[in-house]
């Protein structure tokens, strides 16, 4: 008989699905909206740790305050002024909106019910894999191009991992790349007292609207940069606030890189850990509630406005037909 099991439930009028590791105490909720994480527990000593920080009832989960792990696609975090050029084209994410409203965040499908495509369990787990077909041409403004997502969760032993798809299923080629947001909290401190290690080489330099510098002024060996934002090596947080992007991640010995997160307090950790790409952490200073009360660790195939930019342009290429692959997930740690 498995440890693993996927049962149906709902939150207010969504339908979610829960994962759950009876043998190992863990708990994961799956909403189908934005097929967002909106729970990961985990059971020690009888005493359940949710470590999630994310949407807590339907009336959140409907507004998205925070974007509280959000699937982010065709694009990830922020596009300047909401227009990009692709292929020669000059593209407006919003047409007819002027002055300090523009703004493009996070993709499109935040607010889109996925559905259930596939669902399992076996010996080694249980699989869930929410499919959207959403993105076409004259959905979204600014946006004329067709992928399709699927997005695969597993809860197994070594703890929740996640398996982005995009295919380009149209006829030209498309920018799109991939990125999660989500939020953990390991107790109910502040984030000051954690202990965090981004195992990467470099800073991203970006204005004051988070975007990135243009060019090679975007990036900062971390031995030039500021003290407070080099993590190579774990420490506590402190009150640095930080929301910044790191890249030339340091991969382990398996071929993930992982960002290490831990309250020495409780003894209670996660390791959110990513092939390739780009790790963004937010300190949460500027969110709706619960002010640095837990930290965003985002693993993104690519930067922020990459659409516009010429070095990312090879990794944020889709031509039609082709589809990419991006893996991550959460290992949970405790003493």
């Amino acid at each position: 008989m498995t440890a693993f099991s996927i049962e149906p439930s709902r939150l207010g009028s969504h339908d979610i699905l829960i994962l759950s590791d009876v043998e190992r105490g863990r708990c994961i909720r799956l909403a189908c909206r934005g097929a967002t994480l909106i729970g990961l527990e985990q059971t020690v000593d009888d005493t359940v740790h949710q470590l999630a920080d994310g949407y807590r009832d339907a009336a959140e989960l409907e507004s998205r305050p925070s974007s509280r792990f959000a699937i982010m696609a065709p694009f990830a975090n922020r596009i300047a002024d909401a227009r990009y050029t692709f292929d020669s084209q000059s593209h407006d994410l919003q047409p007819g909106v002027e002055g300090a409203q523009r703004a493009s965040r996070h993709g499109f499908v935040r607010g889109v019910d996925f559905d259930v495509a596939i669902q399992h369990v076996d010996a080694d787990g249980a699989h869930v894999t929410f499919a959207t077909s959403v993105i076409r041409p004259g959905a979204f403004p600014g946006y004329p191009f067709a992928i399709d997502l699927t997005v695969t969760y597993t809860l197994d032993a070594r703890g929740l991992s996640l398996r982005a798809n995009m295919r380009n299923v149209g006829e030209t080629a498309a920018p799109c790349f991939f990125g999660w947001h989500p939020y953990f909290r390991l107790g109910d401190s502040i984030v000051d007292t954690w202990e965090l290690q981004i195992p990467a080489a470099t800073l991203v330099r970006t204005d004051a609207d988070y975007i990135p510098f243009a060019g090679a002024a975007a990036y900062q060996p971390l031995d030039e940069a500021p003290p407070a934002l080099d993590f190579r090596r774990a420490k506590p947080i402190g009150r640095t606030e930080i929301n910044h992007a790191y890249v030339d991640l340091v991969r382990d010995a398996d071929g993930r890189a992982r960002t290490r997160l831990r309250d020495p307090a409780t003894g209670m950790g996660v390791n959110l850990w990513q092939e390739h790409g780009v790790l963004l952490a937010f300190t949460a200073d500027t969110v709706t509630r619960d002010v640095r009360r837990s930290i965003a660790l985002e693993p993104m195939e690519s930067m922020s406005d990459a659409f516009n930019r010429p070095d990312c342009a090879s990794a944020i290429r889709l031509e039609p037909g082709a589809e990419r692959s991006f893996g991550f997930g959460v290992e949970i740690d405790f003493a």
